[in-house]
């Protein structure tokens, strides 16, 4: 399996431990003289409404036009200038945690210009949704609205980039760094795991497979997950419970068993306890 593919999907198997936090967001219009050096401690996306933007990272500069949305990652200094008479964008900053991991959309290549045409309908629903709340007060005003078409923008981002649709541009150029708190330490952990869900797995056998101590391996696992071996083993055998009585065509005891439950009243009882409700009862 390919190893993006694979770390790609972490996002999808723990979605139920997402936090998104937006921290500031506005929407600004700048005349043609209009410069801007800055890096943020944040991540940042910019609406582009109106006009163009050139941005430059690393000395190379890029383009962005109405409808595109420019994504920076924390950390990134930039220098913004107009090219034209004005330009409008609005601009979100937010926090993207699995768990107790802050950064870990910081494992993907995304910070770069996604262009307009490939994400239309879910820039346009922020930028009203936006508009929207500015224009509301008290208590019609709601940023849950603004969160979730937020929401909407990042998951699309993250399925382009899983599609090889996009790649963002602003570090193409920069060599991969190996980095010891990185989730390419833990690609050949996650099939492993995958392949593996009819037993018990023991946390040593993916230490193993890590290449390092069972006690460093657990420390390592939460620094870059934000959660521990046990509590991802036990969501993505959650996540298969789930999906096969979806497709209902398996006993009970048959989940039990391809999930490595010694008999159908542990499952129950494991899958009662994540779920609030038993899988006789799940719809």
């Amino acid at each position: 399996m390919h190893t993006g593919t694979v770390n790609m999907s972490i996002i999808d198997e723990l979605s139920e431990y997402i936090t998104l936090r937006m921290s500031s967001y506005l929407e600004q219009t700048h005349d043609s003289n209009w410069t801007e050096h800055k890096s943020h401690s944040d991540y940042d996306l910019w609406f582009i409404t109106a006009g163009s933007l050139k941005i430059t990272i690393d000395g190379i500069e890029h383009m962005a036009n109405p409808g595109d949305v420019v994504f920076f990652y924390p950390d990134m200094p930039y220098t913004a200038s107009t090219t034209g008479e004005l330009c409008r964008f609005v601009y979100m900053h937010f926090d993207f945690s699995i768990a107790e991991q802050k950064r870990i959309l910081s494992e993907f290549q995304l910070p770069g210009i996604v262009p307009g045409n490939l994400i239309q309908e879910e820039s346009m629903l922020f930028t009203s949704s936006y508009q929207r709340f500015k224009q509301s007060s008290g208590a019609s005003a709601s940023p849950l609205y603004l969160k979730a078409s937020l929401l909407l923008v990042i998951a699309k981002i993250l399925e382009l980039h899983r599609q090889g649709l996009y790649q963002g541009e602003f570090l193409k150029d920069r060599k991969p760094r190996k980095i010891e708190g990185s989730l390419e330490v833990l690609q050949n952990v996650f099939p492993y795991v995958d392949a593996n869900l009819h037993r018990a797995i023991r946390v040593n056998e993916l230490a193993d497979i890590a290449g390092v101590s069972e006690k460093y391996f657990i420390s390592l696992f939460k620094k870059i997950l934000g959660i521990t071996p046990g509590q991802y083993i036990n969501q993505i055998k959650m996540n298969r419970a789930r999906d096969y009585l979806y497709e209902k065509k398996y006993t009970i005891q048959q989940i039990a068993g391809f999930l490595g439950y010694p008999d159908p009243f542990t499952f129950s009882k494991a899958f009662k306890k994540f779920y609030n409700v038993p899988p006789s009862k799940f719809e």
